[in-house]
């Protein structure tokens, strides 16, 4: 390449750099309870959680089923205790590894207990006669997130 190529290259390309840099970015907020406070004003909100040995990304509404839970009942009212992230379209807060249960409220309502589809499984032994059929339903609780709700607390 000659000098000139190279030089009309780089100016072309920093020139593109340039303008690609350039953004708006919402100023960051001081502290948690601003955090907190930004993610209150947003219209919709979501959390993930932990429920069952595994991590959901859950919003206000949604109908949740994970593997069967014992000892509750249809009607039973669930506090979600570990939730690790909560946030809004514009802003997340992430817990380390939780977000305390004091700063976030989320409350799930059993809807049923119901079983999966009809499983079949099918062994065979070949030459001996052998023919086993297995069915099964796995059973499954349904639950219904409630609102995110965000107490006020006295520190900030």
């Amino acid at each position: 390449m000659a000098s000139w190529q190279i030089r009309k290259w780089l100016s072309n390309n920093l020139r593109r750099v340039a303008s690609c840099s350039v953004s708006t970015q919402a100023a960051l907020p001081k502290n948690t309870g601003a955090a907190f406070s930004l993610i209150r004003s947003q219209p919709s909100q979501y959390i993930v959680a932990s429920l069952a040995g595994r991590k959901y990304l859950l919003a206000p509404r949604d109908l949740l089923t994970v593997p069967h839970l014992k000892d509750v009942r249809v009607g039973d009212v669930l506090a979600l205790q570990d939730i690790h992230e909560v946030g809004s379209r514009d802003y997340t807060l992430r817990g380390d590894p939780v977000i305390s249960p004091s700063r976030v409220k989320v409350e799930a309502t059993v809807v049923e207990h119901t079983k999966g589809k009809m499983e079949v499984v099918f062994k065979k032994k070949r030459r001996k006669g052998y023919q086993k059929t297995i069915k099964n339903k796995h059973p499954y609780t349904r639950l219904r997130i409630g609102s995110i709700e965000f107490p006020e607390s006295s520190s900030s």
